[in-house]
């Protein structure tokens, strides 16, 4: 292994606890990431040089956005089996990639100026083919601010969720079943889940009309000129994007306790190429106004923070493990008392 511990590979080996008793792993203090930064930076003052947005995001976002819309046209008349190959290899992975730009841009990495972030996300989305980057921003800013905050961070599973997936399952072939399914599935709770959870955060201002209004002018072109094949195209490359697919395998070996302490793992593979270095996750929540293609410089600077620590070894190998680990299961995630104001 290239340094601390492997997760992403094979199982656990613990026995299982009983599906009723599991719940979340709960730790009092504070998250860990603001305590390191602040001693990082008092260790390393020259990664303040990395802060800002990066260029290249810009050029990405457009070079993606026309792939998929010329990929919408051409295959909308090929069979079947080709079609829909070519989306989960292809398509899912273009708008997973645009998920991430998306990502980028509500930390405000993409120019300088809000509004630009903004109108840049809003082009990212288009091939994502329902509007959301401006719903988007808020949920994860809480992620950030307030990560494992009972009620308040929307990245971790709702208790529904843990219920149906895991307490009233009733043997291991049970349990796995419903953890494919609701993997599969995922897309779906990611995102009504913060929508459900904290309906306030919903923006209510012009942004989220025009988001609305620039989705809705751009599917019913795409409707248009080219068919409700092209329209499809987009469609099952989002459910894709979000299901059992290589590049989703980050939204579980992020945040999902595998070792038994830790509640943020980095990924440093090869599948970063395609997600706009989300894997380096512990550098991204230690430094999230410094843009993806910095993120690795904040490693190098800085290894004996980030290289033993528990890492992530596989995506496609996380969620493998998660459907088949029979201790895994949505209460793999670390949960804190809400901060008081």
């Amino acid at each position: 292994r290239a340094g601390g511990e492997e997760m992403g590979k094979g199982t656990r080996g613990k026995p299982s606890t009983g599906y009723g008793s599991r719940d979340f792993e709960f730790k009092d203090g504070e998250e860990p990431h603001a305590s390191r930064k602040i001693e990082i930076l008092g260790k390393y003052p020259a990664i303040k040089k990395l802060m800002g947005p990066e260029p290249l995001t810009k050029y990405t976002v457009a070079a993606t956005v026309a792939f998929q819309v010329c990929a919408a046209a051409a295959t909308r008349d090929w069979s079947w089996p080709a079609y829909l190959a070519f989306i989960y290899v292809a398509g899912a992975t273009a708008n997973h990639s645009l998920f991430l730009a998306i990502h980028e841009l509500s930390h405000n990495l993409g120019f300088k100026s809000v509004t630009a972030n903004k109108l840049l996300g809003m082009v990212a989305n288009l091939p994502i083919g329902i509007p959301y980057c401006i719903t988007f921003k808020p949920y994860h800013m809480e992620h950030h601010r307030y990560q494992g905050e009972n009620g308040v961070d929307t990245d971790i599973p709702t208790e529904i969720e843990g219920w149906f997936v895991t307490r009233t399952a009733t043997c291991y072939i049970d349990h796995t079943v419903r953890k494919f399914v609701f993997m599969f599935c995922q897309i779906f709770a990611y995102a009504f889940r913060p929508m459900l959870v904290k309906p306030e955060l919903v923006p209510k201002d012009g942004w989220i009309v025009l988001n609305w209004a620039v989705q809705i002018a751009f599917d019913a072109t795409l409707l248009h000129f080219f068919g409700v094949n092209a329209m499809l195209y987009l469609l099952l490359s989002t459910f894709f994007a979000g299901s059992i697919h290589p590049t989703a395998g980050h939204f579980l070996a992020e945040h999902y306790v595998v070792e038994g302490k830790t509640e943020t793992y980095s990924y440093y593979g090869p599948l970063n190429y395609l997600a706009y270095n989300v894997g380096y996750h512990n550098e991204h929540h230690d430094f999230p106004n410094i843009a993806w293609r910095n993120l690795p410089k904040v490693r190098e600077i800085a290894p004996e923070y980030y290289n033993d620590l528990p890492q992530c070894k596989s995506w496609p190998g996380m969620i493998v493990q998660y459907i088949f680990d029979d201790n895994l299961g949505p209460f793999s995630r670390v949960k804190r008392g809400v901060k008081s104001n």
